[in-house]
């Protein structure tokens, strides 16, 4: 692989340095090797690394948690686009287009805000995967569904949600990519609060995840009657996310913070 490739970190769903979810964003010339971009994808340590490049009318994005490449996350995709204008690979006023494992997804920018759209992955309600509960330190939930990638959980309240301690070892053991677990929201202006733990691909728990709000979404949508939402995740750094069901589709918002901006030499 050549060096000097282009690689930013960017603070996503925050509008100020060190909150939200940090992602690296390495810019490439064409396809890179799989296991290369999981290297460098473990020595960036961070909850995802996306490595993009010029394909036709659109860009070629894949994304690396530090264990194995997914097939859909959200903050490192708003990071991208972010790294895109910020840099002047795209004008402001040019959609991102992304060819991913998800088929196409876009971001425009509006206003300091950049909004993504994503498919959306509504859960099916289901017994608990063996072990779920106990690896949250729970007895009961409200509710408990699985979406394409991962198990949803909803708690009576967003107090029991930020009072959560996994046990991280049994939770890797759960057949899922992650676990959102959410309640309603008990702070004004904010409709619901979730956090995120995926073990299972390297991340105990992910600050702020764009790509489990497409099954929380319609999910938020079916109980409430409604398509537009403010929601947060209420991790240690916390994050934003401004949310519309829009048929199959779901429009994620959020903004981002260039925080490291250096060259890849390996």
């Amino acid at each position: 692989m050549a060096t000097g490739l282009p690689v930013f970190q960017i603070d996503a769903f925050t509008a100020a340095a060190f909150g939200g979810n940090p992602a690296a964003v390495v810019f490439l010339d064409g396809p890179a090797d799989p296991a290369w971009m999981q290297h460098v994808a473990q020595e960036m340590n961070l909850a995802e690394t996306a490595f993009a490049y010029p394909e036709a009318e659109a860009y070629r994005l894949r994304w690396f948690t530090p264990g194995a490449e997914v097939e859909l996350c959200g903050h490192a995709t708003l990071a991208t686009a972010h790294a895109l204008w910020e840099t002047g690979r795209l004008p402001r006023a040019t959609t991102a287009r992304f060819q991913t494992l998800s088929g196409l997804l876009t971001a425009r920018w509006d206003d300091g805000w950049i909004e993504l759209d994503f498919p959306a992955t509504p859960a099916a309600a289901t017994e608990p995967p063996a072990g779920l509960l106990d690896a949250l330190g729970l007895t009961t939930a409200r509710w408990v569904g699985r979406s394409r990638f991962d198990a949803v959980v909803e708690l009576e309240s967003a107090a029991a949600v930020r009072a959560l301690a996994p046990d991280f070892v049994a939770l890797g053991r759960v057949p899922v990519r992650g676990v959102a677990v959410t309640a309603l929201s008990d702070e004004p202006g904010c409709d619901f609060v979730s956090r995120f733990f995926a073990p299972a691909v390297a991340i105990d728990e992910d600050p702020v995840t764009g790509s489990a709000h497409s099954a929380l979404t319609p999910y938020w949508a079916g109980k409430l009657g409604r398509d537009a939402f403010v929601a947060k995740q209420v991790s240690a750094r916390g994050g934003v996310l401004r949310l519309e069901l829009a048929g199959d589709r779901v429009k994620i918002a959020g903004q981002a913070v260039t925080v490291l901006e250096g060259q890849l030499l390996a």
